[in-house]
């Protein structure tokens, strides 16, 4: 009995708080953390950034889409668009508009395939805008896909430590395992910190993107309309 309280007062002293795990963890798994907290931070910038950037996108079409539809004239809407920095269906409607106006300069119009050019400007703006509201997805893709296995690999690493903590103290005192224990499974929680967020995130903005790159190709159908309407009207 006093052989076993002499080994309790004898094992060394740790602090389990957030700070004192990173502290006393191995340099590898420290690195490991650091990786996954910068991993966390990035993410969560994005994040941020694209929930305002998608919640813009959105409000900038409704506008569009009301003014659009007001019965102003599809000439006097161009004049106040064209020399902005436009986005989303404006920047669709500018496009084709340009086009239009283009083949329509000179003695001679440009019409004969004017309904295709129309398009293909409107398909390549969609996918400039497609591109736009899907920048940096893939790196919440991957920071969710690989946080995990990044934590768990310092988790693994951790566990050897301690391992080799318990055999230079020849000692299984629950004080000796615990701390290097935890070091380890802190840094599965980091990943885990990392990675589920970016996982929800990607899915929610991956849909949000299809739903307004839907919405622009429904738009891009509907002006198309307009437009060939009018060159069969003219031609």
């Amino acid at each position: 009995m006093e052989t076993l309280v002499q080994s309790t007062l004898a094992a060394p002293e740790h602090e389990l708080s957030f700070f004192a795990l990173f502290w006393q963890a191995h340099i590898v798994v420290k690195i490991v953390m650091i990786g996954l907290l910068a991993a966390s931070v990035w993410c969560w910038a994005i994040i941020v950034d694209k929930v305002l950037l998608i919640g813009r996108t959105r409000r900038q079409m409704t506008r569009f889409e009301t003014v659009f539809w007001s019965g102003q004239s599809l000439e006097e809407l161009y004049n106040t668009l064209h020399n902005r920095v436009n986005h989303s269906m404006a920047a669709l409607f500018v496009a084709a508009m340009r086009e239009w106006k283009r083949s329509h300069e000179g003695q001679r119009p440009a019409i004969g395939s004017l309904q295709q050019r129309i398009d293909r400007v409107m398909d390549v703006t969609i996918q400039r805008e497609a591109e736009r509201l899907e920048n940096r997805l893939l790196i919440l893709a991957t920071v969710g896909s690989s946080a995990p296995f990044i934590g768990l690999f310092g988790t693994v690493w951790g566990i050897m430590t301690a391992f080799q903590a318990i055999a230079a103290s020849e000692s299984t005192n629950l004080a000796v395992v615990a701390p290097g224990i935890a070091e380890a499974l802190f840094a599965t929680a980091l990943g885990l910190l990392a990675a589920i967020p970016a996982v929800i995130a990607f899915n929610k903005f991956n849909s949000d993107v299809g739903k307004a790159v839907a919405r622009m190709e429904g738009f891009a159908d509907e002006f198309s309309a307009i437009l060939s309407r009018q060159i069969d009207e003219r031609g």
